[in-house]
């Protein structure tokens, strides 16, 4: 894994891409709130909905960060922060009402452990001044986890329109907590890598 420093951009506050991670920080609270009625059949639908809409903000911020020549370190920063915090707050509700149960638990550990991992690990390299860029699988990782956590909040609503939509869901759960494995070597290697240096 290639290691670079980090460019230092000016701050956009109020940036079209920072607007959007903002848009997706302030999602989790709501998705939280309908998974916690989701007895209510339809919260579960606007849950998924608002987590959908999260999920394209992720694509979004950083297209058009690129794109509009508005990249900077507030986003840098707070990007992978709204990524970790909604798909730990989906993971935790889903564990709540037992859509994530028995063995899949795992899955959910595997995928909450890695992510404060590499959040310790960044923290560390953030300090000697060093980036490592998302690699490739991570991204598919992280799509991967999202599809995931769309079928798992869909959940016994979504299993009325697509029967075995839930287990489609812990497949690709389990699928993704083994990216998450793969990719947290990754990030670990690039950590010690450092230390030695």
């Amino acid at each position: 894994m290639a290691i670079t420093t980090l460019s230092t951009h000016p701050s956009r506050t109020w940036s079209l891409p920072n607007l959007l991670t903002y848009g997706r920080v302030a999602a989790v609270p709501v998705v939280v709130g309908c998974l916690f009625w989701s007895e209510i059949g339809w919260m579960r639908w606007v849950a998924l909905g608002i987590f959908i809409a999260a999920g394209i903000t992720d694509f979004l911020d950083g297209y058009l960060a690129r794109a509009l020549s508005q990249q900077s370190a507030l986003g840098q920063m707070l990007d992978p922060i709204a990524d970790k915090l909604l798909v730990a707050a989906v993971l935790m509700m889903l564990v709540a009402d037992h859509t994530i149960a028995s063995y899949s638990l795992s899955a959910a550990i595997i995928i909450l452990c890695r992510e404060i991992l590499v959040s310790g690990l960044r923290e560390f390299l953030a300090m000697l001044k060093v980036s490592i860029p998302v690699s490739r699988i991570a991204k598919w990782k992280t799509t991967l986890q999202l599809v995931a956590l769309g079928f798992l909040i869909a959940g016994p609503a979504g299993d009325e329109v697509l029967p075995g939509a839930t287990l489609i869901g812990l497949s690709l759960l389990w699928i993704s907590a083994l990216l998450t494995l793969y990719t947290g070597w990754d990030y670990l290697k690039a950590g010690l890598m450092q230390m030695d240096a």
